[in-house]
């Protein structure tokens, strides 16, 4: 049993500044499963005493033994629903399917069984093992929340819940352009917004999200630098938009703007300002104050690439090709994780630790010269 507590813009909050609540899974007499949502309260105190006081009311119908999984994470998706991002919480929805398997399954039986026959079935799965192992977390999170909330033991099963491993498979190569292959492609685009918002992902690292997310208050022409504070992701269409926050904390970053682009898009500010409606508000790379179609640079690209005979690669690769770029520059594992927006250095070392090939054969070069330099100042051996 838990309670909760919405969030500060949940309309389900009271008028008075109630927000805590607390529920309760339970069989009724006939048996079926129910839940009990009660009224708001003011404290977390209040809640509690309330939920203790219905429960010994109410104790024969209690019946947390008889969950079954597809009851836990209902529970799990609403105790998440006013916790996290928008995106976030749809994600996990995304994520449904591929646990139906084991809805029926009582969670005091849940055992390693259960496990392996879920496991069994989504190695018949044609996705990534990538993707598995995202799944398979979302899984043990789920059972996380039972322990936590509902005093379920998982201990057994927990500890034996292996990742999903190939040995077979063959890694994915990183893709993205090269400097010269980035020129060859911009050469290419004629439309000035285009060419900036190319110019955007490939100097400046962008998510897609974040471009969409840009307007013409986050240019600063005078630091030479934009602001990445907000997003708008590519899952919402230019009709039905709206921000929210960017990836992580992180993610929020003032990034400079190298020479080349700075002119660009000042030449794109003096010609978008003409319009008598204008304001910073608007969208870097929408139409007044519309975002770009999540779709429209993908499909310019395509056409980009047939022009240029170059390689497709994806939206999110720009980000990777800058990573790359600044890397062969010689900028350090430190730099591009903050250029970047990494939560941590760790998730910028797993993903672009082999191109720094030429920087481990500068360490051997180091070593040899050092030997050298040795060799020639020893003394001769008798």
């Amino acid at each position: 049993m838990a309670v909760y507590q919405y969030s500060k813009n949940s309309k389900k909050r009271s008028k008075d500044g109630r927000s805590w609540y607390f529920r309760v899974f339970y069989s009724d007499l006939t048996g079926r499963k129910k839940q009990h949502y009660s009224k708001n309260y003011f404290t977390k105190k209040e809640a509690q005493d309330a939920e203790r006081d219905f429960l010994n009311s109410e104790k024969e119908l209690i019946d947390d033994k008889n969950m079954k999984f597809k009851d836990l994470y209902l529970a799990f998706y609403e105790h998440q629903k006013d916790l996290v991002k928008e995106t976030t919480f749809q994600t996990y929805k995304d994520r449904v399917p591929f646990l139906e398997i084991l809805d029926e399954v009582k969670l005091n039986e849940f055992n390693i069984s259960h496990f392996e026959k879920w496991k069994k079935i989504m190695n018949k799965k044609n996705i990534a093992n990538s993707y598995k192992n995202d799944i398979l977390k979302f899984l043990k999170a789920i059972l996380n929340f039972g322990t936590k909330y509902y005093n379920f033991n998982f201990t057994s099963v927990y500890n034996k819940m292996t990742n999903f491993t190939d040995p077979n498979e063959i890694p994915k190569e990183m893709e993205f352009y090269t400097f010269d292959e980035f020129k060859k492609f911009i050469s290419y685009e004629t439309d000035l917004k285009y060419i900036c918002l190319f110019e955007t992902l490939y100097f400046c690292g962008l998510r897609n999200g974040e471009m969409r997310g840009l307007t013409w208050e986050d240019i600063n022409f005078d630091r030479k630098e934009l602001r990445v504070n907000k997003q708008i992701p590519t899952r919402y269409s230019s009709k039905e938009w709206k921000f929210t926050s960017t990836k992580t904390k992180k993610s929020t970053r003032n990034v400079p703007i190298c020479k080349e682009l700075l002119e660009h898009l000042k030449e794109l500010y003096k010609k978008e300002s003409q319009y008598n409606n204008f304001n910073m508000k608007w969208f870097v790379f929408g139409t007044g104050n519309v975002p770009i179609v999540a779709d429209n640079p993908n499909e310019r690209q395509k056409m980009l690439c047939q022009n240029a005979h170059l390689k497709k690669i994806r939206i999110h690769d720009f980000r990777h090709s800058c990573a790359s770029f600044l890397i062969s520059k010689g900028a350090s594992i430190v730099l591009v994780a903050k250029f970047l927006g990494h939560t941590k250095i760790e998730e910028t070392l797993n993903t672009y630790s082999h191109l720094y090939t030429s920087e481990v054969s500068e360490l051997v070069n180091k070593m040899d010269e050092a030997n050298n330099n040795y060799s020639t100042s020893k003394p001769t051996i008798k």
